[in-house]
């Protein structure tokens, strides 16, 4: 086992056989909750533990796919480059929405993380949580948050997102094609997006474009709305 952990690749290998076993359960089972970016982690997880192989060892290689989440949100560009049209017939709308989801999400996490008792600087981390990794670790650390605890609600918030959010959208009835890539990018950034890429092209471009926009506004809109409700609240 050894020779295996020492190997440069052990945790890129790792990371990508796990996340491909996690595409291929999913196909199979076609179950939202089976998602492949969790049952990934899970694989990882248990495969570490099994072996007794500590993060730092995993992740010498591991790390490495940091890298590709810079270049793998620019190419989310693409499918929006291809409804340009359908975006400037609906600009007002779409740029209305993400900013409303924005300022709900962080409002959310203020409010409940308050009820429940949470200290300041959890609060701090996890009012990013619904923005992609590089612009949340950058806003937690512009708030005084923890950045691990943001990376680990961003993982999460994606999760769920992509799980729950086309299930949520057949209850309310929302079969606006626009909406639902809006809904799914604000909210869940790129992990819901790839579900929104899943269901359709039109969703996919609403929702890769609402992952850039709505990290804007959080970055923007984020210490203003923390400090007004640290303010009334007395966090």
């Amino acid at each position: 086992m050894e020779v295996i952990t020492n190997n440069i690749l052990f945790g890129l290998v790792l990371s990508i056989a796990a996340f491909e076993i996690g595409i291929l359960i999913n196909r199979y089972t076609r179950m939202p909750i089976l998602n492949p970016l969790l049952l990934a982690i899970v694989l990882i997880i248990g495969f570490l533990f099994t072996f007794k192989i500590d993060f730092d060892t995993y992740n010498k290689s591991g790390q490495f796919i940091n890298m590709f989440l810079g270049p793998s949100t620019v190419v989310l560009a693409v499918p929006l480059y291809k409804q340009l049209d359908l975006l400037k017939k609906n600009a007002a709308a779409i740029l209305i929405g993400i900013f409303m989801g924005s300022v709900i999400g962080i409002l959310s996490v203020i409010v409940v993380s308050s009820l429940v008792g949470l200290n300041g600087s959890v609060i701090k981390s996890l009012i990013p949580k619904s923005v992609t990794t590089p612009i949340g670790i950058a806003v937690s650390g512009q708030l005084g948050g923890l950045i691990p605890v943001t990376v680990l609600a961003i993982i999460i918030t994606g999760i769920i997102g992509a799980i729950i959010g086309p299930t949520v959208c057949k209850i309310f009835n929302i079969k606006d094609r626009v909406a639902i890539g809006v809904s799914l990018g604000t909210a869940s950034h790129a992990v819901g997006t790839s579900k929104a890429l899943e269901i359709g092209e039109v969703e996919g471009a609403m929702s890769s474009l609402s992952i850039g926009i709505a990290g804007i506004m959080t970055v923007v809109i984020a210490p203003i709305i923390y400090n007004l409700a640290s303010y009334i609240l007395h966090i």
